[in-house]
Order: structure tokens, then C-alpha cells, then sequence
């Protein structure tokens, strides 16, 4: 996989994954409407799919760019 590429799914994974939590932590931390569970559902739900998009085992992927 190209390195341009990589470096994308990277970020687009991580992104997808900072978003979803972020907006669960608006509900439990900010008292923000519970509708935005939704999107952050969606969001993490996309995570774990691109997660299996990664060339490499997804465990490793997780611990590459959480160690970023």
C-alpha cells in the first residue's frame, strides 16, 4: 500500500475515532442532547470498519496511532 495512502487511512481512522468519543463525551460530560450518541455511533461504528481496512492487524494498527 502506497505511503500516501497509509498515512490517510491512518488519519481518517484516528479522526473517526476521536470524533465518536468526543461527542460521547459532550453527552456524559457537558450534559449536551442525547441525540448526538447517534453520530458518535456512526462515527465509531465507521471506526472499527476502517480499522479493518488497515494492512496490518487491526490491535496494531490501534497501538501505532494511539501511541502517535
Amino acid at each position: 500500500m502506497p505511503l500516501l495512502k497509509l498515512a490517510g487511512l491512518y488519519a481518517l481512522t484516528a479522526l473517526a475515532e476521536i470524533a465518536g468519543c468526543y461527542l460521547t463525551g459532550l453527552v456524559l460530560v457537558q450534559h449536551r442532547s442525547a441525540g448526538l450518541l447517534v453520530p458518535a455511533a456512526v462515527c465509531l461504528g465507521l471506526f472499527a470498519w476502517l480499522l479493518t481496512l488497515h494492512p496490518a492487524a487491526a490491535g496494531r494498527v490501534y497501538a501505532a496511532y494511539g501511541g502517535m
